[in-house]
């Protein structure tokens, strides 16, 4: 009996080792190899700002001026800014670093990642998986910290991905560049949709990796391609980002994920959502206020196919949203719905960092007359027709 309990305890080890040893291959949620950096290069971590010659970055290959920069350190004047921990990445002229990954062919992957411009006007950071790529702007501050947390999705097309950051600036310095710290990554699963609903992820709660320490959100900047969204099912259709909030540092109406539409006309979050022809809808959101000092009024101008509306959050000191719906007909099998903040707003403890109205619980169901309307029991209806009779 001893032997066979020993052989089935075997078996069960085997099956966990074997599940460890697949999900090693196939990659974790989280911070890549020496994501954040702090690991040793064996030459050890520079003494000044600025590395002479060819930077070793343990779990990265580079390519022209990457340094390995301090929080603390000085060139010239200005501080450069690490965003997380004691170091950093920055990317001088045309340079690059890159990882290679392992992946499931076929699924939708996020990149989290911090970033920060130095000495630059206009600096900007390309992220790629090739093929798929995207320049990010970087020259809009949404907070007084000096950086921001972004997201980026791709298509796995095979079962290595060769993740790319690549500064396409050529500054008269040479140092000049974007820093890069924390670099995760997220394999992304797309909701099921619900029976009662016809958005996907209204909730919000699937979405990019998000660092518990890190109290900033992550932006998700313009992404028009919605079957790789870091927000799979919406897409950010316009030039500046939204924010991906969390309930652990704001205040979300459902669940632990919410939007925070943080760059007024110019920050539009959208989905087309499958509909019927000539048959009446409601669409039905959550409206509120992220609990970060943000600057009064706070509106939404929401669309559901032909129709618009612009809704204003109204403080209530019992909650910090409120619910919202706009009734529309639908004109063809698709429908596309759409949010955006009507004004621009910052917080009010330092003005400059940029916030907005948060939404989320979004909702859209074929709405029958009787949804709304009143209507008689069926012995009340025939109640006449007795009368007469008798």
């Amino acid at each position: 009996m001893s032997l066979r309990l020993t052989r089935g305890k075997q078996f069960v080890l085997g099956v966990l080792l074997l599940a460890l040893f697949a999900t090693a291959i196939l990659g974790e949620d989280g911070l890549v190899a020496n994501g954040d950096f702090e690991m040793t290069p064996a030459n050890g971590f520079p003494s000044g700002a600025v590395a002479d010659g060819p930077t070793e970055i343990p779990s990265w290959k580079t390519n022209g001026n990457v340094e390995l920069v301090s929080s603390g350190e000085k060139q010239g004047g200005m501080i450069l800014i690490v965003p997380q921990g004691r170091h950093a990445v920055r990317l001088g002229n045309d340079a690059e670093m890159s990882q290679e990954l392992t992946v499931e062919k076929g699924s939708i992957y996020s990149v989290t990642f911090s970033a920060a411009r130095t000495c630059a006007q206009l600096e900007s950071l390309n992220v790629s998986v090739p093929p798929a790529s995207q320049t990010i702007d970087l020259q809009t501050l949404y907070n007084v910290q000096g950086w921001d947390p972004y997201a980026w999705a791709f298509e796995a097309e095979e079962d290595k991905a060769r993740l790319v950051f690549r500064n396409p600036g050529m500054e008269d310095d040479p140092t000049c560049g974007p820093i890069i710290d924390d670099v995760a990554i997220k394999k992304l699963f797309s909701p099921d949709k619900p029976k009662d609903n016809a958005v996907l992820n209204g909730d919000f709660e699937e979405g990019p990796w998000m660092f518990r320490n890190v109290s900033l959100g992550v932006l998700l900047p313009t992404n028009l391609d919605e079957e790789t969204s870091s927000l799979p099912g919406w897409t950010v259709e316009s030039n500046r980002a939204v924010r991906y909030i969390d309930s652990y540092h704001y205040a979300v109406p459902e669940g632990k994920r919410a939007i925070e539409l943080v760059s007024g006309k110019e920050g539009i979050i959208s989905q087309m959502v499958e509909t019927t022809a000539n048959k009446p809808y409601t669409m039905k959101f959550s409206l509120g206020h992220a609990d970060d000092k943000c600057k009064q009024p706070l509106a939404v101008m929401a669309f559901a196919g032909d129709q618009a509306q612009n809704f204003h959050y109204t403080p209530d000191s019992n909650s910090t949203f409120q619910t919202a719906d706009l009734n529309f007909t639908a004109k063809a099998d698709r429908t596309r719905i759409a949010f955006y903040s009507v004004y621009y707003n910052t917080r009010t403890d330092d003005m400059s960092s940029l916030c907005g109205p948060v939404l989320d619980d979004v909702r859209v169901w074929f709405s029958r007359a009787t949804r709304s309307g009143f209507t008689l029991p069926l012995g009340l209806l025939l109640w006449p027709t007795i009368l007469i009779l008798f």
